[in-house]
């Protein structure tokens, strides 16, 4: 099984026994857990969302998007190297990841009012309408798609590490980062993207099920597949601000 979401990676459900019983991971207990992580997230994102909106200088918020995005990267890899600690290391990042998207989700409201609703309001929906694709067989994880996924992710992966790095030195990749034709159109494809990546990892998900993977995996695999929701609800916003912004 491949999938390009690193959290959910093939070595991801190696075990050297197959577990049983209550102590087998469950498609049940995945999504508890993915619930529960999605709750911590929003609650933090409250936080920081209100005290933005508070704030008399708003931009005195921008240490808790930079710590939390730090500090989001490193239970990340905690989590990714060490999966046995992601019980812990799972609701962490859940709490950290929502106060940087509370302090960047009122920054794009400011500017843009009304876009973080439309914003959720997609990302679940798109959750849902992949879902329902998925167990219905409209849309199969064959392996030639999950390479094709794998690759697009890749890319946009260089992409935006390229820009990043371009980004210091003050230069900036033209047209993809504008409101223009290309830039929606750039964004557009990132989305459909970080879509497919949720179908790739249902599908890792129910194999790892199956394959009697231990308990604490459910936490690890909820992890993942948050991962991916956040990476689809910031692409979203990002092209919902290109389109208002025309």
């Amino acid at each position: 099984m491949r999938t390009s979401n690193p959290a959910l990676s093939d070595k991801a459900f190696e075990t050297d026994h197959r577990a049983t019983g209550d102590g087998a991971m469950t498609i049940n207990g995945t999504v508890n857990k993915t619930g529960l992580l999605v709750c911590l997230l929003w609650v933090a994102a409250i936080f920081t969302w209100e005290k933005t909106f508070a704030a008399t200088d708003p931009t005195a918020l921008y240490p808790w998007m930079i710590g939390g995005s730090i500090g989001g990267l490193v239970l990340a890899m905690i989590t990714i190297f060490k999966k046995t600690a992601a019980p812990i290391t799972a609701p962490l990042y859940a709490i950290v990841e929502g106060l940087v998207l509370g302090v960047l989700s009122a920054f794009m409201e400011m500017q843009f009012p009304g876009i973080v609703f439309q914003a959720v309001l997609l990302t679940f929906g798109v959750l849902f309408a992949l879902l329902l694709a998925y167990k219905t067989g409209v849309i199969k994880a064959t392996e030639n798609f999950k390479l094709g996924v794998a690759a697009a992710t890749g890319g946009i992966f260089i992409v935006y590490m390229l820009s990043m790095v371009l980004g210091f030195f003050g230069v900036s990749i033209p047209l993809i980062h504008e409101s223009g034709a290309v830039g929606i159109a750039f964004s557009l494809f990132v989305v459909v993207i970080a879509a497919l990546n949720l179908v790739l990892d249902f599908d890792f998900i129910e194999n790892g099920a199956a394959r009697g993977a231990p308990k604490y995996l459910e936490w690890y695999a909820a992890f993942g597949l948050l991962v991916t929701l956040v990476w689809l609800y910031v692409e979203l916003l990002r092209l919902l601000s290109k389109l208002r912004s025309r």
